[in-house]
């Protein structure tokens, strides 16, 4: 509820809000700010969430091992900010913000905030502290998309006939009041996590310790830029790639609002990999734990084909979310939805490099993946456009798993029961198409087959997995 809760608010509400608010060219600056952030976000925690779950979770130093980790991501995000600062115009200018600098400095400052309070946060995973995760992060969102309201509404339509409004409220500013709501948030979040944050006391920085770490870390800070390539290039290249006739920020705006349509697959995917990570580490001295990961790769896999195939055959109710002068997009929500689904799979496949602390096997896998994004969207963004992009995803993913498994049957050979993955996917597309292909000929009969597909989803799944949900049903109430 952590993981999901804040960003399924954030998309309900501020999606359809922004989609409505701003035009398609606005919007895009929006999208690609954002993109900036994952970019920047992977190199300022350079691996240290990671390092800080392998090098904690079993061990009797962990508060040294805390205290080192954060004062050097705090270190390091202060000095990004300070650097930024003093290179605010220059770069404005090169990214085509020159007429406002101050979208640079404050998008660093949230950089900065989020990859320090990365650490902290990681601390209360560690410790299990779900409810004040789960708390600390819905404040931060809720204040967030109240500032959001209160600027880009409020103020907005009432700036000529509320005197006050004018003292605070510059209608210049534009999209940059969706950086200052989130700015006020991100330092927010910081003072609800000053417990955390000042439990550094209780350890002491320990250089050689850090040193460990740090080696153990940095491939992932390859990987993890490289993944950020994957998952985020796309938006920055777009409108350097496309026809300067073809208006590339809207055509951007468009892209990156059709992209949240397929929220649903990116929370579960995220909220998989929260849990996923600590939860890996912490099974990894058990004896059938290769057993348990094999499992839980099926059991990620059947929740995410079943969001594949409800979003999309429901789309023209999902496309809603967004205004509609963003609509023309949304063909490219399977690609995506599937791409997401695919990352996923790759997060369970690269348990075996962390735990055998080959960590530069998966920097390598990554790169890979990230020179695919490059080159396909290099070569065809400027003749099919946007969707190149997508498509480049689902292919650049799906290169990265074929490697992962083919590599760890050599170095960590895990029984992943494929075949019956694979006749999953087979079904659940097999049912996606089949609603597509009746939608074209009687929209009326395929209305009456929606929950048809759906539930044969479910039947299918629960026949194929019965005895595997039994045996974990006893086992989570055998723990309570």
């Amino acid at each position: 509820m952590g993981i999901v809760l804040p960003r399924l608010l954030n998309f309900v509400i501020l999606t359809p809000f922004y989609t409505r608010r701003f035009d398609t060219g606005e919007y895009g600056i929006i999208t690609e700010l954002y993109a900036y952030v994952v970019l920047l976000l992977i190199i300022l925690t350079y691996g240290m969430e990671t390092g800080f779950f392998r090098f904690a979770s079993n061990s009797n130093k962990k508060n040294t091992i805390y205290t080192s980790i954060l004062l050097s991501v705090f270190s390091t995000s202060l000095l990004f900010v300070i650097v930024i600062r003093m290179l605010m115009q220059p770069l404005s200018e090169w990214l085509q913000y020159g007429g406002n600098p101050e979208y640079i400095l404050w998008l660093a400052i949230i950089v900065a905030a989020d990859a320090f309070t990365a650490i902290p946060f990681a601390r209360i995973r560690l410790y299990n502290k779900a409810k004040k995760y789960t708390l600390i992060r819905i404040i931060e969102i809720s204040v967030n998309i109240g500032l959001n309201l209160f600027f880009i509404k409020y103020c907005r339509d009432n700036y000529e006939s509320v005197a006050w409004i004018s003292k605070i409220y510059d209608p210049s500013i534009g999209v940059g009041y969706v950086l200052i709501s989130n700015l006020v948030s991100s330092l927010l979040k910081i003072i609800l996590l000053s417990a955390e944050i000042f439990a550094f006391l209780k350890g002491k920085f320990d250089l050689q310790l850090f040193r460990q770490v740090l080696k153990y870390s940095y491939p992932l800070l390859i990987a993890g830029l490289a993944g950020a390539v994957n998952e985020a290039l796309d938006r920055v290249l777009l409108k350097h790639l496309l026809d300067p006739a073809s208006d590339p920020m809207g055509q951007l705006g468009i892209y990156g609002a059709n992209y949240k349509i397929a929220v649903l697959m990116t929370l579960y995917v995220q909220a998989f990999r929260y849990a996923a990570e600590p939860f890996f580490f912490s099974k990894s001295g058990e004896k059938d734990a290769k057993i348990l990961y094999a499992d839980v790769m099926k059991y990620y896999i059947i929740p995410g084909l079943l969001i594949f195939l409800v979003v999309n055959v429901y789309l023209e109710y999902f496309k809603l979310f967004i205004g509609p002068e963003f609509r023309e997009g949304v063909h490219i929500v399977p690609v995506v939805l599937m791409a997401n689904l695919l990352i996923g799979i790759f997060f369970n496949l690269s348990i075996w490099y962390k735990l055998e602390d080959k960590t530069m096997i998966g920097a390598m896998l990554v790169i890979t993946g990230a020179l695919i994004t490059i080159v396909v969207n290099i070569t065809f963004v400027p003749g099919f456009g946007y969707i190149a992009s997508a498509w480049g995803h689902l292919l650049c993913y799906s290169v990265m798993i074929t490697l992962s498994y083919l590599l760890s049957r050599k170095h960590f050979r895990i029984p992943y029961d494929f075949r019956r993955i694979l006749i999953y996917f087979i079904t659940i597309v097999g049912f996606f198409y089949a609603d597509r292909l009746l939608t074209l000929q009687d929209s009326s009969v395929t209305n009456v087959l929606k929950p048809v597909w759906i539930l044969a989803a479910l039947v299918i799944f629960y026949v194929g997995e019965k005895q595997g949900f039994v045996k974990y049903t006893k086992a989570v109430n055998k723990t309570g």
